[in-house]
């Protein structure tokens, strides 16, 4: 293997022409995203909606182009504008996210809306100006300035970062090397179709300059590119061990009604799965783990164990027993009752669903009339 040696240059260390390289592949081999406007198209006058391009990368955060596809679908024909967004109610919207994890985007997405509804209704069209809207952070600011706007912004997301490393050897471990990645990206980003450079870089990184097998003899940037002369891009991005995720345990109780309606409640609307509904749980957090026997129910019933659940949390591992009662019809402070065929459009987090499912198969399916 031949060394990792962070100073090595490109081939070509010239941006323009990577830049170009780069745009020319793009025009060729895009993917065709419901939230994207085309080469073509823009090259016929069809402008970016800053909506949807604010709406889509605030959904990919965290999440794939995949799992993306059809809420941003939903989201659209039911809010197709930020002005609908701001008028729809908070319950509604954390229903439509449910599924779609890291529940405080949803929050901070209504809380968008509503800022820029009673402020106009436009997207302000600078880094700057978006930096300043609720839950819009560096990289979702310079991706809406870029591909809405057109500004010259540098974005930087995982596929973006993959690539810079392998074109430039950059052996600096992740987080460390943000810095280095960015200055790099600035110096290449060009001054026309900025929105379409970092459009081709994140797909490139998507379909070329893959994590595993990197499709190398398909790139447009071989040429420029010192990983493949080293002979082993996939050494890049070097990435610092992980510390193991604790793994807290607890018991979620699901409570079923003679007509077969659930009990739920909802979670406050701050902190983990802030907003969400919910079979109620023990005590459990990331930091503390809840009690977990019969002993722990929200009323007295002839509580049956109906399994357990896993789920992966971003900083802990969670571990449920769940438990089956059937519920004489009264309802218990602050919880409701959910019918079923009104479950599967309740704002459940998947690991509710899960807990749900663990007790009652097929509770959460959309129901077919």
């Amino acid at each position: 293997m031949a060394p990792h040696n962070p100073s090595r240059k490109p081939a070509s260390a010239n941006g323009d022409g990577i830049a170009a390289r780069l745009l020319a592949w793009y025009d060729a081999h895009h993917r065709e995203l419901p939230w994207r406007v085309a080469p073509r198209d823009l090259a016929s006058g069809t402008k970016p909606d800053p909506y949807r391009v604010w709406l889509s990368e605030v959904m990919l955060q965290q999440t794939t182009v995949e799992a993306v596809k059809s809420y941003f679908a939903a989201f659209t024909a039911k809010w197709p504008t930020v002005s609908a967004l701001a008028s729809a109610d908070t319950d509604d919207v954390m229903k439509a996210w449910a599924g779609l994890g890291y529940y405080s985007r949803a929050r901070n997405l209504k809380a968008c809306a509503n800022f820029i509804a009673g402020n106009g209704g436009q997207f302000p069209d600078s880094e700057e100006g978006l930096r300043a809207l609720p839950g819009v952070g560096p990289y979702t600011a310079a991706a809406i300035a870029a591909i809405a706007f057109n500004r010259p912004a540098a974005v930087v997301d995982g596929n973006v970062e993959r690539v810079i490393t392998r074109l430039f050897s950059i052996a600096t471990p992740l987080p460390q090397a943000k810095g280095e990645i960015r200055l790099h990206v600035e110096r290449m980003v060009p001054s026309e179709r900025p929105g379409d450079f970092a459009q081709a870089m994140m797909d490139h990184g998507a379909t070329i300059c893959t994590p595993r097998k990197p499709k190398c003899m398909l790139c447009p940037l071989r040429a420029d590119c010192s990983a493949i002369r080293a002979g082993d891009p996939e050494f890049y991005p070097v990435r610092l061990a992980k510390p193991a995720k604790p793994l807290r345990r607890g018991a979620a109780f699901v409570a079923v009604r003679k007509d077969g309606a659930i009990l739920l409640r909802k979670r406050p609307d701050k902190g983990l799965l802030g907003g969400m509904s919910e079979v109620p749980t023990t005590g459990w957090t990331a930091r503390v783990d809840g009690e977990t026997s019969a002993q722990a129910a929200p009323f007295v019933a002839a509580w049956q164990r109906a399994g357990s659940i896993s789920h992966v949390f971003t900083h802990f591992a969670l571990e449920l027993d769940i438990y089956r009662a059937e519920a004489d019809g009264e309802t218990p402070s602050g919880c409701f009752w959910s019918h079923p065929a009104e479950i599967s459009g309740e704002a459940l987090p998947t690991v509710m669903k899960k807990a749900i499912e663990a007790a009652i198969p097929g509770a959460t399916r959309k129901q077919r009339h």
